[in-house]
Parts: structure tokens; sequence; C-alpha cells
């Protein structure tokens, strides 16, 4: 019987919880400060690879294209310690408060 009780008391109540996938996307409170999805500005980066190098979990790999050495991310390894974006001399490389990271395929989880 306290169980039928509790529950009509909080039928008509307004919801404590979002419906986060589905609606309300606008109203979730992102933090300052939050390191999110790495993006990256290949028009500042000279290709010196400290990125790749303090890399503590590997994420950031250096490839040769036309332009020369410049480094992709792969999301999926990232830690979001925010190393390449401390390291990184020209300020090519920031974090953003982006925080929905995930995919179906891996190539989608890789920043170039």
């Amino acid at each position: 019987m306290a169980m039928v009780t509790e529950v009509l008391k909080h039928l008509f109540k307004k919801r404590a919880t979002l419906m986060y996938p589905f609606r309300d996307r606008d109203k979730i409170p992102v933090p300052e400060g939050l390191r999110g999805k790495i993006s990256f500005n290949r028009e500042l980066c000279i290709g010196c690879g400290l990125c790749a190098r303090f890399c503590p979990s590997g994420a950031a790999e250096l490839i040769e294209d036309d332009k020369g050495k410049r480094p992709i991310f792969h999301i999926d390894q990232c830690l979001f310690c925010a190393q390449c974006e401390e390291v990184c001399p020209r300020k090519a490389i920031t974090l953003t408060r982006e925080f929905e990271v995930a995919g179906f395929n891996r190539s989608d989880l890789i920043v170039k």
C-alpha cells in the first residue's frame, strides 16, 4: 500500500531526468574547461611531430601528405589529456567542448 501512495504522489510531478539522446540536447550542461573532441587546423601546423611524441596513449600519428608531415588523431585511443594541445607551438590543436564522440566505424573517429 505504501508503494501505491508513493507512485500516486510522484505521478504528476515534473520529471527529474532528461530524454537526452532523443530530445533535450540543448539542455545538457557542458562545464567550462571540458576537454572534448580534438580540433586540428592544418594551416597552422608546421609538422614538428611534438604532438605524436608526447601523446601518452599513441593517439596522435605522424603521416606524410602533399604539404609535408602532419598528424592524424585517433579519437578511439585518445585520453583527452590535452598534452598535444599544450605542446603544439603553433596552437594548431585545440580540444573542443564536443563530448559526443561515438561512431559505428573506426574511420569515423579519425581527425585529419
